[in-house]
């Protein structure tokens, strides 16, 4: 790869190596300079400029990325869309992380160029979670490299997995000293029901019985014979010992002991044990309280599956120490953990117009491909996972909404249509529920757009990384549609007139992310009875 300071005559198809301003124009890092660009920069008297040229045996970042992200993502994980040299990895389903810490290790001494992130092996995610990334760190990554990192991350299987909560029929096991509340029994009962229920499981069967050996053996069985698995145990006093009353019921029942203890904190005094291919947990007394506990850290490998040894247990002590310390001070009462939620995005259909320059024609409702105009534009929103997606009439609005029956949206009429298209942007603005990040804001007489470029915005979008206005472009030229953090529907809500919000891009370049598209679909909207034909002529053939 050439990174210098080139000549613009030497520039075009160059990757632009930072961000920059020339005057009303913003340049993202990253750009693919065109020839249009060069004029810009010579007018404003540039004549070189910093950035990257590929050669061969060069592979682009996000291609790059894209590849390795693809040969690390496995069951139940999927590698999003790659934007500036980083594809994310996210769990698709609740269940535990399975990794490979020294493969991880491996692909990131390969080559400085490319590197993987995860989280910790047997990490408990949800639906959604963000597991893991790949980030290839100057613009492009050498073709070597590149091959052996996919090679790394699918060797012996793909790098990242999750292993799905299974459900199963547990039972529960409460031992009662003379004199026990039972106030306090309902609530232990309480508290392991609702661990359980969060790894997808049921308490099938459930037995009180005195703290002794012998009546910890009967109620095992009982619960063996109900077909029950696993089998928590928890004792009405801490056990101390192997030989103490919870494993003498267990070896009495007919059980084997693996391991006494385990190097986690809370959670010490956890007994790990089987009956047949049945698991037996001796819960630690700590798990009568919601908080995390090494008692959750074996249940849910179990409930995914995943079969836990004792030399597992004896393993988790790195990262073990989960008593409420300096370093992680906000106390941990829910059992559910805190997922990287994925951001909502919403989809708002323009769809209120007049449509003047088509003469008696209602172009929303003219066919084109077989179905109408604003039903294609609906459709394609609903295809690209927008949800919810909101469509605001106001012209023959009854017809509209006809054309749009049956199709999951929610449809809102604008008395005020003639007004103008910022009064169709403040109903629909105003209809969004109140917890969306974003929303795509759609014209309803562009059907060549399709799910797949409001996908690529979406993948796009990521207000953090200073990607919050995602705007399509081609050639250099922006278009429609346009994705809007939530930060800025208040201040879009206060445009006037027959306008949009395209001010606010120019006064947040730094905000804007535009997302290069293949095709000029972004730009074609059917104003005139010739471009609806031009467009349905095209649409047939």
């Amino acid at each position: 790869m050439i990174f210098d300071h080139l000549p613009l005559a030497e520039a075009e198809g160059a990757i632009l190596a930072h961000s920059m301003r020339l005057g009303g124009l913003a340049f993202k890092k990253g750009r693919i300079l065109s020839k249009q660009d060069l004029v810009k920069l010579h007018a404003h008297n540039h004549a070189t400029i910093l950035a990257a040229k590929l050669e061969v045996g060069d592979v682009p970042e996000d291609v790059a990325a894209e590849q390795v992200a693809a040969s690390a993502a496995g069951l139940g994980v999927r590698a999003a869309e790659p934007f500036t040299g980083r594809a994310n990895i996210y769990a698709e389903i609740d269940g535990i992380l399975i990794a490979d810490p020294a493969r991880i290790d491996r692909l990131n001494l390969l080559h400085e160029s490319v590197t993987v992130a995860a989280l910790q092996p047997y990490s408990r995610v949800t639906e959604g979670q963000m597991v893991g990334t790949v980030k290839i760190i100057p613009l492009a990554a050498p073709e070597a490299a590149v091959g052996e990192a996919e090679h790394i991350a699918s060797d012996d299987g793909p790098l990242l997995r999750v292993a799905p909560f299974v459900p199963r029929r547990m039972g529960v096991v409460l031992t009662v000293l003379p004199g026990a509340r039972d106030k306090v029994l309902k609530k232990a009962e309480s508290v392991l029901a609702t661990r359980i229920a969060g790894v997808k499981g049921t308490v099938a069967e459930q037995r009180r019985c005195t703290h002794t050996p012998d009546a910890v053996a009967d109620s095992v069985r009982d619960l063996v014979e109900a077909g029950c698995t696993p089998i928590l145990v928890l004792g009405a006093s801490a056990t101390v010992d192997r030989r103490d009353v919870v494993p003498m019921g267990i070896e009495r029942a007919g059980g084997t002991i693996d391991h006494f203890g385990m190097p986690v904190d809370p959670g010490n005094l956890l007994l790990l044990a089987h009956y047949g291919a049945v698991p037996v947990i001796g819960v630690p007394g700590c798990a009568r309280s919601p908080k995390l506990n090494g008692f959750d850290w074996v249940l849910e490998r179990i409930a995914a599956g995943i079969p836990v040894t004792r030399r597992d247990i004896m393993l988790m002590g790195a990262g073990g120490l989960l008593k409420e310390i300096a370093g992680r001070p906000q106390p941990r009462e829910a059992l559910e953990p805190q997922a990287i939620a994925p951001k909502k995005i919403a989809a708002l259909v323009l769809a209120a117009g007049q449509s003047r320059r088509m003469g008696k024609t209602n172009k929303l409702l003219a066919s084109v491909g077989g179905a109408p105009m604003v039903a294609r534009v609906v459709d394609a929103a609903i295809a690209s996972g927008a949800v919810p997606v909101v469509v605001v009439t106001g012209h023959e609005a009854d017809r509209v909404a006809t054309a749009l029956d049956g199709k999951s949206v929610m449809i809102y009429h604008n008395p005020d249509y003639a007004a103008g298209l910022s009064t169709s942007l403040r109903v629909g603005l105003n209809a969004l529920p109140g917890d969306v990040d974003g929303v795509l804001v759609c014209l309803g007489d562009m059907p060549r757009v399709t799910a797949d470029h409001m996908s690529q915005l979406i993948a796009a979008f990521d207000p953090d990384e200073c990607r919050a206005i995602c705007v399509p472009t081609k050639d250099g030229k922006r278009g429609n549609p346009v994705l809007w953090p939530a930060q800025f529907f208040a201040e879009m809500a206060q445009v006037a007139g027959d306008v949009g919000a395209r001010h606010i891009i120019g006064e947040n370049a730094d905000l804007v992310c535009e997302v290069p598209m293949e095709d000029d679909a972004i730009f074609l909207d059917l104003d005139t009875p010739e471009a609806l034909q031009a467009a349905t002529r095209a649409s047939d053939e």
